[in-house]
């Protein structure tokens, strides 16, 4: 069971009271107009509008608390921990009694780890409300994760006084219970809630799980049963009962279940790992194969997926792919006796004798220590070689094999930067922007009217014009060109659209030749550096040989540095540091050469260049959003999952992704 769960999916119950609560703001009417649209949005759980809706309302009132607060309820739900828990302090600050500020700061700091701080306002809110329940649930639901048990049944006693007939609360009771192995009272508490809500799965699930723990196998399967019943989708019905299943030796049914499983949620590992086993245990080699492949792509760092298909491997005489599964697992897990062993065999097979005794001497060397330290249960899971590795796993959606939990490693996730800025033309748009953080500069909007060029922008998203009209510019601006070869705006010009059809040496030809005539203009830099830029992404993505990267539609947007060999981006950073001599208020020259950094690899320079960016322009999403990328890549998680955070309240959607991957695990 996640316990983490619990007070995710209590949130979400939560959220929707937050959002039906009537509280006025006080003052125009356009205020009260965008409270109301930014609430009618979090009913309807559209939580990217509700802060794009309620930023606007915040601009215009800086003390409006209900904002912070709808605000914060909307970051919760896109997994926005951090943002959420500051909005809310915000509300706090702003009204030091307001009950529902403390009570959903307190279940975001629950989700978050910190049970003291979450305690606190726990008991703020229930000072100021004593009648209200749901702080006593949310108390007692992080009372549990943070396993003072006996708190948490009592908070749970108080809630169900206010709320007989809520059933999770009677599942959070006895598993708190259940925690403190009082068996008969978490079933009775099971029980409890099965009669208070006989169309739920959970409390089914519950009870067949105690069935399961005592082998009463044909109780628990009714009870799975009638779980799946209520609800077809369940995952952990179908995988319980796939346990019955293969406990009752029914592997048939066990693999059906576990492919149910699947299908409604195909990265859950453990289901592809059991099912694996199974396939084995019927002789469906081929298949359970195929299972461990695709383990080993969704959970890289568990030893018991390397072990189990060099297993299966040797079984099916693929001994150089076995030996390569053993060598896996044992870089893992330099402990793992039973690895030296099987790969021991193998070399001798494969006649590597010395390289077989080397294994043979390591794995007597680790039994050993066991044998000497045989209360030292940590190492004893490495060490024995009577322990069995292909019996089924409990369920846990992590993927935590319980037997070497806490030492797995994580999986190392590529990154990805918004990209660079440049000035490109780009459709009209066809609705009026109301964003309240737009950037605005006169110097910019000068250049822009000075170059003659119809819907000229500074923008880093990819052009929306089709291939035929970028033809047809490109031809006007050769015209041009050729008409006005002393014309820094003609060169310009056609150095844009060369670039947009990809013939970046003529365009970066175009741009020096605009330079030539207006060296003081720091736009020319700008682009000519952007183009430069791409050219060196156009030349390492097809350099295969040496650098692996992401490929997309922009090739500039990465973060990736796979290879040993990284590229040369010091011409493009040469004409950044050009512009900003020339204009050194313009964020965005920073923003550019902070990406450039980043790509060379240069992660300090980086860092100071996206913060002297933000200083400039403290509304610079993409900014945000990038150096928060940054602090996660160099392991400062909480700094950059806040970046982050203001990036998404700025209006970049892919900020919610990363949060949802980093944001929920920041103890």
């Amino acid at each position: 069971m996640n316990l983490r769960r619990i007070g995710k999916t209590l949130l979400a119950t939560a959220v929707f009271l937050a959002a039906l609560w009537t509280g006025q703001v006080r003052g125009q009417l356009n205020k009260d107009y965008f409270f109301y649209v930014g609430r009618n949005f979090l009913i309807d759980s559209k939580y990217r509008d509700a802060i794009e809706t309620l930023n606007i309302l915040l601009k215009a009132d800086s003390n409006a608390h209900e904002g912070y607060f709808l605000r914060g309820v909307a970051k919760y739900n896109l997994d926005d921990l951090l943002g959420a828990e500051q909005d809310f302090s915000t509300a706090i600050r702003k009204n030091p009694v307001y009950t529902l500020a403390y009570h959903y700061r307190a279940i975001t700091r629950s989700r978050l780890g910190n049970y003291d701080d979450a305690l606190n306002d726990f008991r703020e809110a229930i000072d100021l409300r004593p009648d209200l329940p749901g702080p006593y649930y949310s108390r007692g639901v992080t009372y549990l994760l943070s396993q003072q048990f006996d708190k948490a049944i009592a908070d749970f006693d108080e809630f169900i006084k206010f709320e007989p007939k809520v059933a999770d609360a009677y599942i959070n009771k006895g598993t708190s219970y259940l925690f403190l192995k009082d068996t008969v009272k978490a079933f009775e508490c099971y029980e409890q809630a099965i009669r208070t809500n006989r169309l739920g799965p959970e409390g089914y699930n519950r009870r067949g799980g105690l069935y399961l723990s005592r082998e009463e196998y044909d109780s628990a399967l009714a009870d799975f049963n009638r779980a799946i019943e209520c609800d077809t989708t369940h995952v952990l019905s179908y995988f319980n009962r796939a346990i019955v299943y293969a406990n009752t030796h029914q592997p048939v049914r066990a693999i059906e279940d576990f492919s149910k499983v699947i299908g409604l949620d195909s990265t859950l590992s453990i289901a592809y790992f059991n099912r694996a086993i199974l396939r084995s245990q019927i002789g469906d080699y081929n298949t359970a194969l195929r299972d461990y492949d695709r383990v080993a792509e969704l959970n890289p760092n568990n030893v018991l997926v390397y072990y189990n298909r060099a297993n299966l491997n040797a079984q099916l005489g693929f001994y150089d792919a076995a030996i390569r599964d053993y060598s896996e697992a044992i870089d893992l897990y330099p402990d793992f006796a039973n690895a030296y062993l099987s790969r021991s065999a193998l070399r001798y097979m494969k006649r590597d004798i010395d390289g077989a005794q080397e294994d043979k001497r390591i794995a007597d060397q680790k039994i050993a220590e066991y044998r000497s330290k045989l209360t030292d249960s940590t190492f004893s899971i490495y060490a024995d070689t009577s322990r069995q590795f292909n019996r089924l796993l409990s369920f846990d959606p992590d993927f935590g094999n319980r037997e070497f939990e806490g030492v797995s490693g994580t999986q190392q996730t590529d990154i990805t930067l918004l990209p660079l800025f440049r000035f490109m033309v780009m459709e009209p748009d066809s609705v009026p922007s109301t964003d309240p953080y737009r950037y605005f500069n006169t110097q910019v909007d000068e250049f822009i009217r000075s170059t003659g060029m119809a819907n000229l922008r500074l923008t880093n998203r990819p052009c929306d014009l089709p291939n035929d009209s970028l033809f047809v510019m490109d031809k006007r601006a050769a015209l041009l060109t050729e008409e006005n070869p002393r014309s820094w705006n003609a060169h310009f010009a056609r150095g844009v659209t060369q670039s947009l059809i990809r013939q970046y040496t003529s365009a970066i030809g175009y741009y020096t030749n605009a330079i030539g005539e207006d060296p003081s203009n720091p736009f020319l830099y700008i682009n000519r550096s952007t183009t430069q830029s791409e050219m060196t992404d156009f030349i390492s993505s097809i350099d295969n040989s040496y650098h692996k990267i992401t490929i997309d539609s922009d090739p500039v947007n990465r973060l990736k540095n796979t290879g040993t060999r990284t590229y040369n981006y010091d011409e493009a950073i040469f004409d950044l540091n050009k512009a900003a001599k020339l204009f050194p208020d313009f964020a965005h020259i920073y923003y550019n050469r902070a990406n450039l950094y980043c790509l060379s690899g240069d992660m300090p320079r980086a860092l100071e260049d996206y913060t002297r960016a933000i200083e400039l322009y403290p509304y610079f999403a993409e900014a945000y959003y990038n150096r928060g990328l940054v602090q996660i890549y160099l392991k400062d998680t909480r700094k950059g999952c806040l970046d982050i955070s203001k990036a998404g309240e700025l209006g970049i959607t892919e900020a919610y992704d990363v949060l949802k991957r980093y944001g929920s695990n920041l103890k």
